[in-house]
């Protein structure tokens, strides 16, 4: 029986007009997964709820990026699509909450959907936690009565460079406690700052971590891509 997929490649392969658009249609083989340890840092709570829901060891590149977070380095994770490149920031992140109730992070995407889906997962896996540790969104959808709440209680932010430039860094003095806790930048979809959008962000950036500095932090920034052949530069 062919599987759901092999159905659709199949009728891929009849639309003539898709075709027309392909250079080259190849498979890749498969290959064997490479697994770790979770790094020593990692709260056992959290590898026990990862284990909960299917993750019992992490991916190489997954161990090897949560290591190089936890010991305040800044990553660039360049990975295939699907493979696990949300866990690289999100158990760092995790465990820098779990151990510091002061600490915060804050997540960027390009698009508020993207910001939504990435919410979504986030709380599921704080669920599985058992833990307090409130996730919120905070963009042009965000009801201003809500916004001082957002200010107080999260503990992860998630929002995009727009917002980010215009809602947060000119009232920076709101979001003290927030910028006095922050530990993490996660800077997601990372391909799609480039030109002249790419050069306002990494200005945006730059301010970010002036404002940083001035509350007296220094976070450490994970930044991920399924789309990028450069992640050294």
């Amino acid at each position: 029986m062919p599987t759901e997929v092999e159905t659709v490649l199949a009728a891929l392969r009849q639309d003539s007009l898709l075709l027309r658009g392909l250079a080259s249609w190849y498979r890749l083989a498969p290959r064997d997964a490479e697994c770790a340890d979770w790094p020593s840092g990692v709260t056992p709570e959290l590898a026990q709820a990862l284990a909960r829901r299917g993750v019992a060891r992490p991916y190489v590149h997954q161990a090897s990026a949560v290591r190089a977070a936890l010991a305040g380095e800044n990553v660039v994770v360049v990975t295939g699509t699907a493979s696990g490149k949300s866990l690289c920031y999100h158990v760092p992140v995790l465990t820098s909450l779990l151990n510091d109730p002061d600490a915060r992070a804050l997540y960027l995407f390009p698009t508020k959907a993207l910001t939504q889906d990435q919410a979504s997962a986030l709380r599921e896996l704080v669920d599985a936690l058992g833990k307090d540790l409130p996730v919120h969104t905070y963009d042009g959808d965000t009801d201003t009565e809500a916004r001082p709440l957002v200010r107080t209680r999260a503990r992860v932010l998630l929002t995009n460079p727009d917002m980010l430039h215009t809602g947060i860094l000119p009232h920076h003095t709101r979001w003290a406690a927030f910028f006095r806790g922050l530990r993490y930048v996660v800077v997601d979809e990372l391909h799609t700052y480039r030109g002249v959008f790419g050069s306002h962000v990494a200005n945006v950036l730059r301010r970010l971590r002036r404002v940083c500095r001035f509350y007296g932090a220094a976070p450490s920034f994970v930044c991920c891509s399924a789309t990028i052949a450069n992640p050294g530069e």
